[in-house]
């Protein structure tokens, strides 16, 4: 796909809310639509990805998984490995008990259901959580590995129906969401089919910009605009007593897709989203959402209040310094495919994520090592 710079300025639009609202900032009360953000621009971008792939004839699911494997695993196992010594330092037993559940948990791609099982992501304990954030990259590893399978399967027995077969998804998601918050509120928030909708969304404006140019003139310039007006409101008069995700979350995830639709180089918002400090903290966004939710859980954990405000931004600012530094030295290396080959990477996939799930199930099995402390 064309590289847009704006598409990186979205996602800094979407990373810093997230990150302010779980520092604690009350301006930012509905920041955690962030994550609905992303995956509306994860939708979109995988969408495009297999299809241009699909219509050369070189799309294969060992090269999708390998470009998955080289975007995501990388950063998420350096930030689980920063996060050990200081989980065996200042944890409680059951909360080091919990952290190696969520270990092996995020090592198989299962971490929203482990947390749809145990926890409240709104509930103050939520906030002693170290990889709590990871239900979303659950959610989009899951959906890495059913929606290939899928467009495999439309594109060659159903390719007339394959925009039908996606909004039919869609609908059936956020029918199924709608119902299911007023059921089980947690099942909702944190599992696939509750969230299919918003990926699908992003899918279906990269089927609609394949087959028309992108939008331009005063109509375009006020629909961008719309876009980040919706985008903007979501996030700062939200909060966590809402719904959701269900039609409440129409309201950012359509923001997101008005601003990759008519938020271009030709519109102002377009111009805006471009801008280096945006763009910059776009390219390292991935990073910066790893980065800081295990900072804040470790600062709580060594306050006995709520850290202050001025710490929490120290913290927010450090997350991005982190993000830059694993983006330089550990993202963008493995994603050189000059230096690691499509074997090098899967076996130190495997070899990662045996390596978590035998931590994690060993500090579980143990009760969280007890005799760390004395009598």
């Amino acid at each position: 796909m064309i590289y847009r710079k704006e598409i990186d300025g979205l996602r800094a639009l979407a990373v810093i809310p997230v990150i302010l609202f779980h520092a604690g900032f009350e301006w930012f009360s509905g920041g955690f639509v962030g994550v609905d953000v992303f995956f509306v621009i994860s939708g979109y971008l995988i969408t495009g990805i297999i299809l241009e792939e699909l219509e050369a004839g070189k799309f294969t699911l060992a090269g999708f998984y390998e470009r998955r494997a080289r975007r995501i695993l990388p950063a998420l196992f350096f930030v689980m490995l920063a996060c050990l010594p200081f989980a065996w330092w200042w944890m409680l037993p059951f909360e080091l008990e919990a952290f190696g559940e969520s270990l092996a948990a995020v090592a198989v791609f299962a971490s929203n259901i482990l947390f749809w099982l145990k926890t409240d992501y709104f509930a103050a304990t939520a906030e002693q959580i170290p990889l709590l954030h990871t239900w979303s990259l659950a959610v989009e590893e899951q959906y890495y590995l059913l929606f290939p399978l899928f467009m495999l399967l439309v594109w060659r027995f159903a390719k007339p129906w394959l925009v039908g077969l996606i909004v039919l998804i869609a609908i059936l998601s956020l029918a199924w969401s709608e119902w299911l918050w007023r059921h089980s509120v947690e099942a909702n928030f944190y599992l696939i089919p509750g969230r299919a909708w918003e990926l699908m969304l992003g899918a279906l404006t990269t089927l609609y910009l394949r087959r028309n140019p992108f939008p331009q003139g005063p109509v375009a310039q006020l629909a961008g605009g719309l876009g980040l007006a919706l985008l903007v409101y979501a996030v700062l008069f939200f909060d966590d007593g809402i719904p959701f995700p269900g039609l409440y979350a129409l309201v950012p995830t359509l923001g997101a897709v008005l601003l990759i639709l008519f938020a271009t180089q030709q519109s102002w918002v377009g111009k805006l989203l471009s801008c280096r400090l945006l763009v910059g903290v776009g390219l390292i966004s991935y990073s910066a959402y790893l980065w800081h939710q295990p900072l804040f859980v470790f600062a709580r954990m060594q306050s006995l209040d709520e850290p202050g405000a001025w710490l929490m931004g120290a913290l927010s600012i450090a997350a991005l310094g982190l993000a830059w530094f694993s983006w330089r030295f550990v993202e963008k290396p493995l994603r050189n495919r000059s230096r690691f080959t499509r074997k090098q990477i899967f076996s130190m996939a495997l070899l990662g994520s045996l390596f978590f799930i035998a931590i994690g199930g060993w500090l579980a099995a143990s009760g969280g090592m007890e005799e760390r402390f004395a009598e």
